[in-house]
């Protein structure tokens, strides 16, 4: 039995990317999709909120020195499209999805409707939530928090591509310790880059717990939305 009925799962845009420089690499996504829609399948609610890292680095180089709140808009933009090529690999699988922008593209997909989003959530729809909160300055890291608060989630689940929080980055330091959960207070204390302190601090208001795994071990998601021993607890 499911530990979790609903959850928000947040990918970040370079999840997507794979081996790539940048892009959607094909192989990557469809082992993603076919993980999320094992979870659909067990009956369990899921939004999506996804980054755009992987398509707004290669124009990167080009924003340096740009208006910063132009930047962000670009990389919103970039967001709707991982999310348009999500929601057409989610149908490929059977998974039926609806995109939500937080900027309006009604030619597109549909406007961010709170009410209609958990309309689709309760009808067995996976519901995508593109361009991040819709403003600059704020992550999409933000935008998951607020959105997974909205919902009435009972998780966060923060895909990454290290298996939780360790004591120190595992890639730089072999003595590094994985946490198998941890408070907020002490994630705080101890500056643990868990999210932004924006969606970190609302996370910790809210009292919704946070999960940190790897999106890229087959399985992974399953395992944390059934209660198994998977990737980091950050609870209150």
């Amino acid at each position: 039995m499911a530990a979790y009925k609903s959850v928000l799962l947040k990918l970040s845009g370079e999840a997507l990317m794979g081996n790539d420089a940048f892009g959607i690499n094909p192989a990557t996504i469809d082992s993603m999709v076919s993980d999320i829609a094992k979870v659909v399948n067990a009956g369990i609610k899921l939004a999506i909120v996804i980054g755009g890292g992987n398509i707004f680095r290669g124009v990167a180089g080009g924003a340096a020195g740009m208006d910063r709140a132009t930047a962000d808009y670009m990389g919103m933009l970039a967001t709707m499209m991982n999310s348009l090529a999500l929601q057409d690999s989610l149908r490929q699988k059977g998974v039926e999805a609806r995109v939500q922008s937080a900027i309006r593209m009604d030619q597109v997909v549909e406007p961010y409707i709170r009410p209609r989003a958990i309309r689709h959530m309760n009808e067995g729809k996976v519901v995508i939530f593109a361009a991040g909160t819709g403003n600059p300055f704020f992550t999409t890291d933000t935008a998951a928090a607020l959105r997974g608060a909205e919902m009435g989630v009972e998780i966060v689940l923060k895909a990454t591509k290290v298996d939780g929080i360790y004591t120190s980055d595992p890639n730089k330091d072999p003595n590094a310790i994985l946490y198998d959960k941890i408070s907020f207070d002490e994630a705080i204390i101890k500056n643990l880059k868990v999210m932004d302190a924006t969606a970190f601090a609302l996370c910790r208001d809210r009292e919704l717990p946070i999960k940190v795994f790897s999106i890229l071990k087959p399985g992974a998601l399953m395992r944390v939305v059934m209660g198994e021993n998977e990737g980091t607890l950050v609870h209150i």
